[in-house]
């Protein structure tokens, strides 16, 4: 791998900053609001997360899977959380006895990941998460990325109507950096995604009302158990265990699409590492009231559009990153970027996690009765995320959360389809 120069390695640090923090933030304030925590919680939490996170992409990079994959909140689990929440009521259970059970089954599951690695048990889940399995994964990880942040780069008033100029800006952006990054030279294409950054932001600036920031000045003073302290729920503990095991999936999908596109052979020891470090960032986050962390798949995505494999830049990066906690100016800084632009922004990004997925399909062949292998969890995964939650009120408000969750139920009819039907005889 071709040695960066100084100023490649200072211009892809910041390229780093911006995805990590783009795909961050609204995780914490999104959890907080859902709990009406009181805004200098919300604050709190968010500073906890800016921090933590950096904290973790340095250390997965460091003594990890030690790769270029964000490490960050799980799409999953924050699916989930919210969903229990909106769902408390219909459970007959305060927001706090939700978060506790939730935190339970973040310590549970984060004590298991923790075995898993130290005792080198990694090989038993690698068995059930097969590569078809992890192909599915990522399909559907795609499908569901592109449509968050499609909707994201959409700007809809409080009265549900579409913000002409601001989604037409979006458009705008969208075809900017994918212009630059199919049409420019290497140097400037690998740099797509900063450019976009920061030519949208200070067009949104110049063109639109400057939004309210989102405040980053948290007290340093740190809350445990925010959400609510840990008790023995058992609904709410199985099904936050049952999803932070499929979370596993994650790291998984990830390290190995980072492999193959570094052309570089996994080896089972980054892998224990990783695991190691994922299951203690699920404790800590636990107590910290935060989303559960895993490595990004779509960090694939991220890597396949910059060209730029080498380390040091996402290391200093995950350093920026929790710098912006430690220092509240810089986040409250960075929190002026519009979320719009940011959405506009990754949805080009992650396009390149499609291709991922199609390379992911090398080595199949597939005829009119294999194709269910791959056809039947991804599709129906799709339908799923695209039904209205209400249809799934018919079934225990305990299973809600994961029949509703197209993502999790795909992956869950790969499994079965992979452990009860022999393809290839």
């Amino acid at each position: 791998m071709n040695q960066l120069s100084y100023l490649t390695t200072a211009f892809a640090s910041l390229q780093w900053l911006f995805f990590i923090f783009a795909n961050t933030i609204v995780v914490p304030i999104s959890v907080g609001t859902a709990f009406d925590l009181p805004q200098s919680e919300i604050a709190t939490i968010l500073r906890s997360s800016l921090i933590f996170t950096g904290i973790a992409c340095m250390l997965q990079g460091y003594i990890g899977h030690r790769y270029p994959l964000m490490e960050g909140h799980s799409g999953v689990m924050w699916g989930l959380v919210l969903n229990l929440c909106l769902s408390a009521s219909a459970m007959g259970m305060s927001l706090p006895a939700i978060g506790g059970g939730i935190a339970t089954g973040m310590l549970l599951a984060g004590a298991v990941v923790l075995i898993l690695g130290a005792f080198k048990l990694v090989s038993y889940i690698q068995k059930i998460f097969t590569p078809m399995v992890m192909t599915v994964y990522l399909f559907l990880l795609t499908f569901q990325l592109i449509i968050i942040f499609f909707t994201g780069m959409l700007k809809v008033s409080p009265e549900g109507e579409l913000d002409i100029p601001i989604s037409l800006f979006s458009v705008g952006i969208v075809l900017l950096v994918s212009f630059i990054k199919i049409k420019g030279k290497n140097l400037i294409s690998n740099f797509a995604i900063l450019i976009g950054m920061v030519v949208g932001w200070i067009l949104y600036l110049l063109l639109f009302p400057t939004e309210q920031a989102i405040s980053t000045q948290g007290s340093l003073s740190l809350t445990l158990f925010p959400l609510g302290t840990p008790n023995l729920n058992i609904g709410i503990i199985a099904i936050t265990f049952l999803a932070s095991i499929i979370n596993l999936s994650n790291t998984i999908a990830s390290v190995q699409a980072a492999s193959n596109l570094l052309e570089e052979k996994i080896s089972q020891s980054s892998l224990d590492r990783s695991y190691l470090l994922t299951g203690s960032y699920s404790i800590v986050a636990a107590v910290l009231g935060l989303v559960s962390y895993a490595p990004f798949a779509s960090s694939i995505g991220f890597l396949e559009s910059t060209r730029i494999f080498d380390r040091k830049p996402f290391i200093i990066g995950g350093g920026l990153m929790a710098v912006l906690g430690i220092i509240p100016f810089l986040g409250s800084l960075l929190a002026t970027l519009p979320v719009t632009v940011g959405n506009a922004v990754l949805f080009v990004a992650y396009l390149q996690l499609f291709g991922t997925s199609l390379k992911s399909l090398n080595g199949y062949i597939f005829n009119s009765v294999t194709i269910h292998r791959l056809a039947a969890p991804v599709l129906i995964g799709v339908c799923i995320m695209n039904l209205d939650v209400d249809l799934f009120k018919i079934f225990p408000v305990y299973f809600q959360p994961l029949l509703s969750n197209g993502f999790i139920m795909g992956v869950l009819i790969s499994v079965g389809l992979e452990i009860f039907i022999k393809w290839d005889e």
